[in-house]
């Protein structure tokens, strides 16, 4: 018999993202809420004997570039890892979507590893390692919605997961972190408390009250994603948004009907699209099976 272990990777999205400075290191102070979508890849783990990496996706490297990679190098050298796996991924999260597939699946990768192997670290553990593979691989780690601050990493956890059913689509084409960031322009004192409405206003307040300072510096360089948005609201969403950097989008709609014409309308446009259950909470579980 063999030994199978089997975990859902699941993405995110950005509830408003305040770019509030520029710092001398070049990377940006933000604020920013983090939820999930039902977005996620599939991992299975089987224990082999060397590190292996396959993934759905084949242009997706699978050498020391890739965050699953670097994961499992971090254990061994932090935690003393010694065994070995084969880890296979069915990647459905689209790659640049600003959806965090890649860090959710370093998240994955620190937390299965670390069950499989018995390493015995504590959560706390896994999100001070995390840290150090990408800015919001700790919120992964947590699995609780939160508001994230300073470079992302600070992630204090609320109940801020939508009552509303989301559509998250993907315009086909990835966007550029860096140039996002390189022309946004840095407010440190934005008009509204981006933790006070996301935990107190209506979500139909919120496209009178929320932005992505992010935007500004996407639209003009990828068109679609604006489009989408906008189609987004002529579906009927109560608020709509570029998600991160980009380029991925979702609208959050209040009713079932309306989120699924517009998750089918734009599946029928030919974009990549997921619909999220409203008050969504991911299953981190991970799970053994037996296989002959």
């Amino acid at each position: 018999m063999k030994e199978i272990w089997i975990s859902n990777s699941y993405g995110k999205i950005n509830l408003g993202l305040n770019v509030l400075e520029k710092l001398a290191s070049g990377y940006h102070n933000i604020e920013t809420g983090f939820c999930f979508i039902e977005w996620a890849d599939r991992f299975e783990a089987t224990p082999a004997s060397r590190n292996s990496l396959t993934m759905s996706d084949e242009k997706i490297p699978v050498d020391d570039s890739n965050l699953i990679v670097k994961a499992i190098t971090l254990l061994e050298k932090e935690a003393g890892l010694k065994d070995h796996f084969h880890i296979n991924i069915q990647k459905n999260i689209p790659t640049g979507a600003g959806l965090g597939g890649g860090s959710s699946n370093a998240a994955t990768t620190l937390r299965m590893i670390n069950k499989i192997a018995n390493l015995g670290l504590q959560e706390t553990d896994l999100m001070e390692l995390g840290k150090k593979l990408g800015a919001d691989v700790p919120f992964f780690i947590q699995g609780n919605p939160g508001f994230a601050t300073g470079l992302g990493t600070e992630i204090e956890p609320l109940p801020i997961q939508p009552d509303g059913w989301i559509v998250t689509i993907f315009p086909g084409e990835p966007s550029s972190t860096l140039e996002a960031y390189q022309f946004a322009t840095p407010n440190p004192e934005p008009e509204f408390s981006l933790k006070k409405v996301l935990l107190e206003d209506p979500i139909e307040e919120w496209q009178y009250l929320i932005i992505n300072d992010l935007e500004a510096a996407v639209f003009p360089q990828m068109g679609i994603v604006g489009n989408i948005k906008d189609q987004c609201y002529e579906f009927g969403c109560s608020y709509a948004s570029m998600s991160g950097s980009g380029s991925g989008v979702f609208g959050i709609f209040e009713q079932d009907f309306v989120a699924i014409h517009a998750y089918e309308s734009f599946h029928s446009m030919g974009f990549s699209a997921n619909l999220t259950r409203p008050l969504f909470e991911p299953d981190l579980g991970i799970y053994k099976k037996q296989i002959d």
